[in-house]
């Protein structure tokens, strides 16, 4: 047995941007006895659940409730390949636990490459109105699996750092079901895998992970989940250096989906270990990713300000990948921020039509 988890990447899906019909003809040629299809999309695209395992622990799990947050389809589809790399893992795991797994949830939305889905709602704030068909089909099969756990799976944005110097690449979170935040059993026993899975990873991945914050949210999917008795875990996939296409957050979170099934696996409804989900450090959103310093505009009095770049992921039309479009998010003194790369502008002059940066638009000027 290897103590390593070896990462294998499945080469037939390189970009952040997963095609829905892509994806579904992939599932259904390469897993024809493990996928059946569960219902349709508002536009109506078909939704698939893929089952594998024959473990007592039964768990479910689904990806791209929002549509542009991929890392999860992608670091499942890498799971399956790593696995099928090392048969004893994947006998051990299969074992101990049966999963379900709801791939693209949203698959309107993943077409679009857009949060909501194709009548502009936002998913996982739709638990108790179920208004959109996607809901529908998750409450549905929540409903009918007899589940133990629930893996609730996300991207967040790379504005997020764990210590004010790293980026959160992955973060955690057990869901409250009250606004009080109550510390139930079956918190706890979500604490515990994660704080399990989170021993196995911090290694691997020192100072980049966190623990997202557990505000009550009472029409959110994993807080309604948990009140109503189904023990769930929110994973985000977040920023790692210098990788706005996510490929190595990609593979860590395929090494958290192992060691979180791993641990319910081992758990099975037990809180064996959970006061150490809160060692994992909360989540603060300190960065942007960019910041130009000491930038001199042209006024014709003395100004000189700071100016924070966010990238804005879009998907042009036809093209198989996203672009990063870079938007001027704020103007002034950003001596509290942090950019994840940062232009020391002293010096240096400002070349633009404009005097001054416009916010919520692209980037419109040239620093040289």
């Amino acid at each position: 047995m290897k103590h390593v988890f070896e990462y294998f990447t499945n080469v037939k899906f390189n970009n952040r941007y997963v095609d829905p019909a892509f994806l579904a003809s992939y599932l259904v040629e390469r897993y024809p006895d493990n996928v059946v299809e569960v219902g349709n999309s508002l536009e109506g695209r078909p939704i698939y659940k893929f089952s594998i395992g024959t473990g007592k622990t039964k768990v479910l799990a689904w990806s791209q409730m929002h549509g542009n947050e991929s890392t999860a389809t992608l670091a499942m589809l890498d799971l399956l390949e790593s696995l099928r790399n090392d048969t004893v893992r994947e006998e051990r795991l299969w074992r101990a636990v049966s999963l379900d797994f709801i791939f693209m949830l949203n698959p309107d939305g993943s077409a679009r490459w857009t949060r909501r889905n194709a009548a502009g709602i936002d998913i996982n704030r739709d638990f108790l109105m179920a208004a959109t068909p996607e809901m529908q089909i998750l409450k549905r099969i929540v409903a009918d699996g007899n589940y133990d756990y629930a893996l609730n799976l996300h991207d967040q944005r790379t504005i997020f750092t764990t210590d004010g110097h790293s980026p959160a690449t992955l973060s955690f979170l057990a869901p409250s079901q009250d606004a009080e935040r109550t510390l139930t059993p079956r918190r706890k026993q979500s604490m515990a895998v994660i704080a399990n899975a989170w021993l196995q990873l911090k290694d691997a991945l020192p100072k980049r992970i966190g623990r997202y914050t557990d505000e009550f949210y009472p029409t959110a999917t994993g807080d309604n989940l948990m009140l109503r008795g189904l023990t769930n875990i929110l994973v985000e996939g977040g920023h790692s250096p210098d990788d706005y296409h996510r490929v190595q957050t990609r593979r860590y979170y395929t090494m958290a989906l192992y060691h979180l099934l791993v641990s319910m696996g081992l758990l099975h409804g037990r809180d064996y270990g959970y006061e150490n989900y809160f060692d994992i450090p909360e989540n603060r959103s300190k960065h942007v990713d960019l910041i130009y310093r000491n930038v001199k505009l042209n006024t014709d009095f003395p100004c000189v300000v700071d100016v924070a770049v966010q990238y804005r992921e879009e998907l042009e039309e036809g093209a198989d990948e996203i672009s990063f479009v870079p938007i001027v998010t704020e103007v002034g003194d950003l001596g509290a921020k942090k950019g994840w790369k940062e232009v020391d502008c002293t010096g240096l002059r400002f070349v633009s039509e404009k005097t001054y940066p416009k916010i919520d638009a692209p980037v419109n000027f040239r620093i040289e």
